[in-house]
């Protein structure tokens, strides 16, 4: 079973239907004991990486995902805010991630002159694979995916980045570090290729 952490962020509603689509077990988990009987998880997000991390406190689940992800194993997908949140830190704000991974959440920076760039990063982008993994089986060439931030995730180790993508600047679009995988784009909005995504996270 694949539990969509709900916590009052992110469209979780899609991810439960994407799902139904494809007749994988999935449910939508408001409570420590619907996240702690899944044996995948997924963390969406949207928004300011504080006010996920906040609502995230508020739900009561913060440490039932702990457990699972740290002591269990379990593997999880974040996305987008989801994905940033793994990191220890964010620009964005002044609240700690959940430290999952040693990595740091940026503020895009361009050169003063390039004024075509502008943020959030919005809309459709191509994604290039870093190395071959699970997560982005028959997604290697070819695959765009829908992006929606101003932020970027920066990992300390370049070999926790599995694809990236180019906005003003290579950037770890997608990630994966043990049990912990992330993506910054929107699977959910991102057609057939998100739908294979999603699909290829109930099978790593």
């Amino acid at each position: 079973m694949i539990a969509i952490v709900d916590y009052g962020l992110g469209n979780v509603q899609a991810f439960a239907n994407i799902y139904k689509r494809l007749n994988i077990p999935a449910t939508l988990a408001r409570t420590a004991d619907s996240i702690a009987q899944a044996d995948r998880i997924i963390l969406p997000g949207v928004g300011s990486f504080d006010w996920a991390m906040q609502c995230l406190d508020r739900a009561g689940l913060r440490r039932v995902l702990d457990e699972q992800v740290q002591g269990q194993k379990v593997p999880i997908l974040g996305i987008c805010v989801g994905m940033q949140m793994m990191a220890r830190s964010s620009e964005e704000g002044v609240e700690p991630g959940l430290g999952w991974i040693h990595a740091e959440v940026r503020r895009f920076g361009f050169v003063p002159d390039n004024h075509r760039l502008m943020l959030p990063h919005m809309g459709w982008n191509d994604v290039e694979l870093a190395r071959r993994n699970a997560l982005l089986k028959g997604l290697e060439t070819g695959s765009r995916f829908y992006f929606l931030h101003s932020y970027y995730f920066s990992p300390e180790n370049s070999a926790d980045i599995i694809a990236t993508s180019d906005y003003g600047g290579t950037f770890a679009c997608a990630i994966q570090a043990g049990n912990c995988y992330g993506v910054q784009f929107h699977p959910e909005k991102s057609h057939g290729w998100g739908i294979k995504l999603l699909k290829n996270f109930a099978e790593v």
